[in-house]
């Protein structure tokens, strides 16, 4: 797990540099999930396999990996289809992802085409509707083929989830829609991440797995912390910043 707990450092640092280069925002969101697509991409996806990035806010150090793997993703902070590239469908508009997924996945289970779809989604998404109603959906066609990974920071947009629309026990509520559930307490856990991932799990049941994550992973300084959702770095913080990941 060493080698990856470097890449991790790596697509923080690299992405941390786009940043600074693009004067992007959303370093919250990206650097939560890093350590779920470098397990994904890693150790997971298979040639017949497709994932997508509800999130898509959080869109660069998707395609930074995608682009260290040989795809050419337009770097952008939502993405556009590009399935060559490694972008299965146009995401941006929060509570989309889910239901395209589930989709794609009703397609290939009813046409006995082979691969997995996993899909990303943010905790926020799971205070939308078209969420629960996919959710619906894929337990009612039994939708093995589909992973519904969520990436909860128990932050949206400038407010924490609770003080916003509270989610209560998100695990419980999964359950209630005949899902494979699986709670990870370490989202930056490769260890935790991988196993979770392979985990057995029972046949014709989607499957949700809940990874605990910290927003702005990877800089002290503003984890957990709303504002770093879509706040540029300025100032004193392009200092923290590239201290934190060795950039002059």
């Amino acid at each position: 797990m060493k080698n990856l707990i470097k890449k991790a450092f790596k697509l923080r640092q690299d992405t941390l540099k786009r940043f600074i280069e693009k004067g992007e925002a959303h370093l919250g969101g990206s650097f939560s999930m890093i350590e779920i697509i470098i397990t994904l991409y890693n150790k997971i996806l298979k040639k017949n396999d497709k994932f997508i990035l509800s999130k898509s806010h959080a869109s660069f150090p998707l395609c930074i990996l995608l682009r260290e793997k040989g795809l050419k993703p337009k770097i952008s902070t939502h993405l556009e289809i590009d399935p060559k590239n490694g972008i299965h469908c146009t995401t941006g508009s929060l509570g989309h992802g889910l239901p395209i997924a589930t989709g794609i996945a009703f397609a290939q289970k009813f046409r006995n085409i082979k691969g997995k779809i996993f899909v990303l989604i943010s905790d926020g998404e799971c205070q939308e509707g078209t969420t629960w109603e996919s959710l619906l959906i894929a337990s009612k066609h039994k939708l093995d083929n589909l992973f519904v990974l969520v990436d909860y920071n128990k932050i949206q947009a400038l407010s924490k989830i609770k003080d916003a629309l509270p989610l209560g026990n998100l695990l419980s509520k999964f359950k209630t829609f005949n899902f494979n559930c699986i709670n990870v307490k370490n989202g930056h856990s490769f260890k935790q991440i991988n196993n979770a991932l392979k985990k057995k799990r029972k046949i014709n049941k989607p499957t949700i797995i809940i990874f605990n994550t910290i927003k702005g992973k990877g800089i002290k300084e503003f984890e957990n912390d709303p504002v770093w959702h879509a706040r540029k770095l300025q100032g004193n913080e392009l200092d923290i910043a590239k201290k934190r990941f060795r950039l002059s």
